[in-house]
């Protein structure tokens, strides 16, 4: 199936991003001495040491000097072109359109991938799960309270102009972000009070009441702008004007709505660090756009993408027999997928009174049959979503005891009893179509959730009706959504599939004018600063944020903030076990499904790495290796 789109920039969900420090006064010696994880504050005496990398739990893998990253080819061959569709990438961006090439504003629909155009301080190492090394910036050291992050610049970064990347540049950039970007990127940047300029470093100071995850969350996920770009340019603006970056790409030919390219800039000051060896490897990266499926996998078949990405499991099943695929120019392939799996699903608004009670959303909820999609629709090919945490450690499961149970212990009395229980999952139905036990118990819990039946169907005690409108802008899904338009029929509840514009579709997300809506929302091993736009009450009624379901908990907000200020992983992981207790005993959503491999078609040509043990998958990396 398509994606759902979601998080990013960088999302948590989207977003992956790290931080710092130890409180063992000989560990930060070491951390100092030889690179190795920052995992809790640092102490006076080693704060001024530079340092090349910083991870959130534990040592750093790279040392200093490092040639390059394991799982890059590092000779592979420069040149040659990968064309892929725009529905492809998690982001925050609209996958089916563009409008703007601004992508770091609430405003229009900017492309997936306009990262490519910038550097950042630091770069991730995809191979470990916090860690982070340094990449326009030479290194990083720590003020003694931890609040301050000083790095030094690499004299000979330089934008695609030819004008150097200064300091003043790096402070802009990140003041310029929390002043008006995104709003994802403003929660990930709440605990910076600012950047200065001090001599010829830039510096990033932190409120002191930051958690542990910020510093390095936001040295990888901030772009670094020209200033003097943005001395006639309104920052805020929608535009299709290319950018001024300082990245391994530069934009190409733009036909806005239907293709974007990034051209390779073999003039790249920071083609040779050991962060960028083996990475961006194409002369040419195309973001091919169009509405329809099928638009996008006839110009597969033809070769004007040479890489997709299939989320249709009827195509997977069905389609591949065309003739450059029986004649070995084109191939399937199948990529263990050791990310972890994200989160789709469709996502109730809870801002509407009619989903204000739990029991009404499970009731739902409990309509929708899986095992009969999977084995009508679905050639058998997924898994069922039970759980944000999908393929990670965080996924609760049995009842609550040890360290989950003593964080959520002190709120028992505000929580749902079946926190502390074996974590909700839906029930399996018997593959019918129209289960009588599971529309018995969804009967009995609208009528529970105060809801009377009519001739015209369940209506409240103020005699509104319950009606639900399903928000989408793929097509692709209808035949996923008539037979649970059909059982919930049977229960006399109206569900409409309402199939909008792009445009219009990002716009009604944006503003939450919706009854339920699907999305996509890719997660990494760690849960960051950026969970908050996810999960957290004040994004709940933040236009633009994650929270897309209205999620506004007490109790959730703590976990988060336990989450986050987390001394070990240990300690991470039950706070996100306590995330998904909360989250799955809420009926936040309708959960959809998922499957543990990358179904790709691949024109013959292209290269690729391992990516089973990678913790993102990213084909700029592969390369092209035939005329």
């Amino acid at each position: 199936m398509p994606f759902l789109h979601g998080a990013k920039p960088g999302g948590v969900a989207g977003i992956d991003r790290r931080a710092f420090l130890r409180s063992s006064a000989l560990a930060a010696i070491a951390s100092a001495v030889f690179g190795a994880g920052l995992v809790g504050r640092p102490l006076v005496g080693w704060a001024a040491a530079e340092l090349h990398g910083l991870s959130v739990f534990g040592p750093l893998k790279y040392p200093p000097g490092f040639a390059h990253f394991d799982y890059v080819e590092a000779h592979a061959q420069k040149g040659g072109r990968l064309v892929q569709s725009a529905h492809d990438w998690r982001y925050n961006q609209n996958p089916q359109t563009f409008n703007t090439l601004n992508g770091f504003v609430l405003k229009g629909d900017a492309p997936p991938r306009t990262e490519l155009l910038f550097d950042t301080l630091t770069v991730r190492a995809f191979d470990e799960p916090d860690a982070v090394y340094c990449h326009l910036a030479s290194s990083v050291s720590l003020s003694p309270d931890g609040n301050r992050y000083s790095f030094a610049l690499r004299p000979e970064a330089r934008f695609h102009d030819g004008s150097p990347v200064t300091t003043d540049d790096v402070a802009f950039s990140f003041n310029i972000l929390k002043e008006k970007g995104h709003p994802n990127l403003r929660v990930a940047l709440a605990e910076l009070e600012r950047a200065e300029v001090d001599d010829d470093r830039v510096v990033l100071v932190f409120s002191g009441s930051q958690q542990k995850q910020a510093a390095i969350d936001v040295s990888y996920m901030v772009p670094i702008f020209s200033k003097a770009y943005y001395e006639t340019m309104d920052f805020d603006r929608s535009t299709l004007e290319p950018p001024l970056g300082s990245g391994p790409y530069r934009v190409g030919s733009v036909n806005a709505g239907s293709f974007i390219d990034y051209e390779r800039d073999p003039d790249y000051w920071g083609k040779d660090l050991p962060t960028s060896i083996g990475h961006d490897n194409f002369d040419v990266v195309r973001m091919f756009f169009a509405r329809e499926h099928t638009v996008l996998f006839e110009a597969f078949k033809k070769g004007d993408i040479n890489l997709h990405v299939e989320f249709s499991s009827k195509a997977w099943a069905t389609q591949y027999d065309f003739p450059a695929i029986k004649d070995g120019r084109v191939f399937k392939l199948e990529l263990p997928d050791g990310q972890p799996s994200g989160a789709q699903g469709w996502f109730f608004n809870l801002r509407k009174p009619k989903f204000a009670d739990p029991r009404t959303r499970e009731a739902i909820a409990l309509t929708f049959d899986f095992e009969w999609s999977n084995k009508n629709l679905f050639y058998g090919l997924y898994q069922r979503t039970e759980s944000f945490f999908e393929r990670t450690a965080m996924k609760a499961s049995g009842p609550a005891e040890g360290k989950v149970l003593a964080l959520l212990e002190p709120y028992r009395d505000q929580l749902d009893p079946a926190v502390f229980d074996e974590p909700y999952s839906p029930p399996k139905s018997d593959a019918s179509g129209k289960d009588r036990k599971l529309l018995a118990k969804a009967n009995r819990l609208l009528q529970e959730a105060g809801w009377s039946r009519n001739e015209k169907g369940w209506v409240n005690a103020e005699g509104e009706l319950l009606d639900i409108e399903l928000l989408t802008n793929s097509p692709a899904f209808e035949r996923i959504v008539t037979p649970w338009i059909n059982t919930l029929a049977l229960l006399d509840i109206p569900l409409t599939f309402r199939l909008v514009d792009p445009s219009q579709f990002q716009s009604r997300v944006d503003n939450f004018d919706f009854d339920l809506v699907g999305r996509r929302y890719g997660l990494d091993a760690n849960i960051t600063p950026s969970s908050r736009s996810m999960w957290g009450s004040e994004a709940a009624e933040s236009h633009g944020s994650n929270n897309i379901a209205g999620v506004a908990d007490p109790v959730m907000d703590a976990m988060i903030e336990a989450a986050i200020s987390a001394k070990t992983r240990e300690d991470m992981i039950a706070a996100g076990q306590a995330i998904d207790r909360i989250w799955r005993a809420g009926h936040y959503w309708v959960p959809n499904w998922n499957k543990p491999v990358h179904t790709l078609g691949v024109w013959k040509g292209l290269k690729w790495i391992d990516s089973a043990n990678l913790y993102e998958f990213r084909p700029e990396r592969w390369w092209w290796k035939e005329a």
